[in-house]
């Protein structure tokens, strides 16, 4: 077993660059400086992406909201969860809520799902596994790397699925949740984020590079000014081996509340269900 803890962590105080913007009135704007200033904008967004993840282990941890979106048969489905992150540790807890079947009732509890590295733990799985045992998934395994199947993308796997971003563009300044963001648009290949990611995620990263539609994920990041991110949304094409046609999946982890102490157990063996998992 292991416990995690953070404290609350200070908040380091960054200065920000404004544009330099070329004036119809001044002389020497040339369609070709405009050209260099725009390549110059791409590359800085390109860089602040590939950073994101390094800001999150300097804050330490944070609280984290999800959601999935999936469009299946015509009908639209949402998983949300809620917990705290560990970035230091790469330890998470979240609970995951199943919607609501056809006729309005609760088809599931919560689900309570431990990240850490190369691992998934879930509790409350159903499917024929006592509700006092956890079920250990091995992300390498999965075809998705866990960006999808647990039914919220861990955290910090979002966050390194940006250092595979290889382009993108700054949309402009806004707010998430009352915070002043930079909004960027670009898309992430998941085969170059899953070389440059930490040595938990590598494996996992690696087959979500083979297991999807397409490597390429388009994706909208919101950074406040210390280059956390705050909101990211994921845009996946995923085929789960069950239906020919692939699936579209939209992910969205929002984060806050960074510094926030965080304690993780992670199960003990005896504590582990090792039956057969009915699929749902």
């Amino acid at each position: 077993m292991v416990v995690r803890r953070h404290g609350r962590v200070g908040e380091a105080v960054v200065t920000t660059v404004g544009l330099l913007l070329c004036g119809a009135s001044v002389t020497g704007c040339t369609g070709g400086g405009a050209a260099a200033e725009e390549a110059r904008s791409g590359t800085d967004a390109v860089e602040a992406l590939h950073r994101a993840a390094e800001a999150l282990v300097h804050a330490g941890s944070s609280k984290a909201r999800t959601s999935m979106e999936m469009a299946t048969g015509g009908t639209r489905v949402t998983i949300r969860g809620e917990g705290v992150y560990d970035y230091r540790d790469r330890l998470g807890r979240l609970e995951v809520m199943l919607p609501k079947d056809p006729a309005g009732a609760e088809e599931h509890r919560p689900i309570t799902e431990l990240l850490a590295p190369g691992a998934l733990f879930m509790k409350n799985r159903g499917a024929g596994v006592p509700a006092d045992k956890w079920v250990r998934v091995d992300t390498s395994t999965l075809s998705d790397g866990n960006l999808v199947t647990g039914g919220v993308t861990d955290p910090w796997a979002a966050a390194e699925l940006l250092r595979g971003v290889r382009r993108a563009t700054y949309v402009g300044r806004t707010e998430v949740a009352g915070t002043p963001v930079r909004h960027y648009r670009g898309v992430a290949d998941i085969a170059l984020a899953a070389r440059s990611a930490s040595a938990g995620n590598r494996k996992a990263l690696q087959a979500a590079a083979k297991g999807f539609a397409t490597a390429e994920v388009p994706f909208d990041a919101y950074l406040d000014d210390q280059g956390r991110i705050r909101k990211v949304r994921h845009r996946f094409s995923f085929v789960n081996g069950r239906q020919k046609t692939a699936v579209a999946v939209a992910s969205t982890t929002l984060l806050y509340d960074f510094g926030v102490p965080v304690e993780v157990r992670l199960p003990a063996s005896g504590d582990i269900f090792a039956g057969r998992i009915a699929e749902q």
